[in-house]
């Protein structure tokens, strides 16, 4: 089974990569407002929301943020490919490893959608999922954020533009993401039910009534279907600004008690907020994967066998 739910991993991974790059969506721009100087110059750390551009080829523009989605895609690819190159009957190290996740994730979301359900869509959501938690563990990796170009002030080296960045902290990372997720939730909606099952999902009437009441619901259920299809459409922007919206939050924490540490107790105040960004960064991937699933599952056929748990 590891080598099956793997065997997509690289072409996901790179789509993601890829559909990264600046401009697939509209970055907000940061303002820039100068330093107050009052007697002495106090700076305040922020993280702008526009990544630094490390360098152009031609009209192809290299943020930091793409950076280290490139490198944490072709990492997991790297270990993928070696855990599943040689595999072994019982298996030791790295593909024991793999195969605890892969089979941990497949266990979880099979009793939560099923079994016909999460065989189409598991290679989805257990990359998303490993994707998205090891960008959010790679951008705790010291030095990530810390080290790059910029200019001596009063309290020492200050970087303005690092070298690399939080790739969740990028609005165009996770918009992406929630873009290929919703084409994704298209496909598997009209493979499952069809054109014609998708609209008497949105716009057919629920229930057993008769007379003038019937005629009542079908109404109400056809204005519903109206505001449904409104929901389905705010799908992608509600992931892509939650993920975005807590990496980003999590990058401000972290930068503000490194600052207010001063350069002998910054590591010592950071600890405990680092411990807890490895679990954010954990939960974040989980919550990301849960959604999805659960929009999956929302326009799925209710599958025979599968009990209460196609409704919870």
């Amino acid at each position: 089974m590891l080598h099956r739910s793997f065997r997509q991993l690289p072409l996901l991974l790179s789509l993601f990569a890829l559909l990264s790059v600046g401009g697939f969506a509209t970055t907000v721009r940061a303002q820039e407002t100068a330093p107050e100087k009052a007697g002495t110059e106090e700076h305040a750390a922020v993280l702008p929301l526009k990544p630094p551009v490390l360098f152009q080829v031609g009209k192809f523009t290299v943020t930091n943020s793409m950076m280290v989605t490139w490198l944490v895609a072709a990492g997991i690819i790297f270990l993928a490919q070696i855990a599943t190159r040689k595999i072994k009957p019982v298996p030791t190290g790295l593909q024991n490893f793999w195969e605890w996740m892969v089979e941990s994730l497949y266990n979880f979301l099979e009793g939560m959608l099923g079994r016909q359900l999460v065989k189409k869509t598991f290679w989805f959501f257990a990359t998303i999922f490993i994707f998205i938690l090891f960008l959010n563990w790679f951008s705790l990796i010291p030095g990530v954020g810390t080290i790059g170009w910029g200019h001596e002030a009063a309290g020492g080296f200050e970087v303005t533009r690092p070298l690399l960045r939080g790739a969740n902290a990028d609005l165009n990372l996770t918009f992406a993401m929630a873009c290929v997720f919703f084409g994704c939730w298209i496909v598997w909606a009209l493979q499952m039910n069809g054109p014609g099952g998708v609209l008497m999902h949105l716009f057919a009437p629920k229930g057993e009534t008769k007379g003038l009441l019937k005629i009542l619901m079908i109404f109400i259920f056809f204005m519903v279907g109206w505001i449904e299809i409104v929901t389905i459409l705010f799908r992608p922007i509600s992931l892509g600004f939650r993920l975005f919206g807590n990496n980003y939050a999590g990058e401000i924490m972290m930068e503000s008690m490194a600052v207010a540490g001063g350069h002998f107790f910054a590591w010592l105040i950071s600890i405990p907020f680092y411990f807890l960004e490895v679990l954010v960064g954990f939960v974040q991937a989980l919550v990301f994967m849960l959604l999805t699933a659960v929009f999956t599952l929302l326009m799925a056929p209710h599958e025979p066998g599968h009990g209460e748990a196609a409704h919870h």
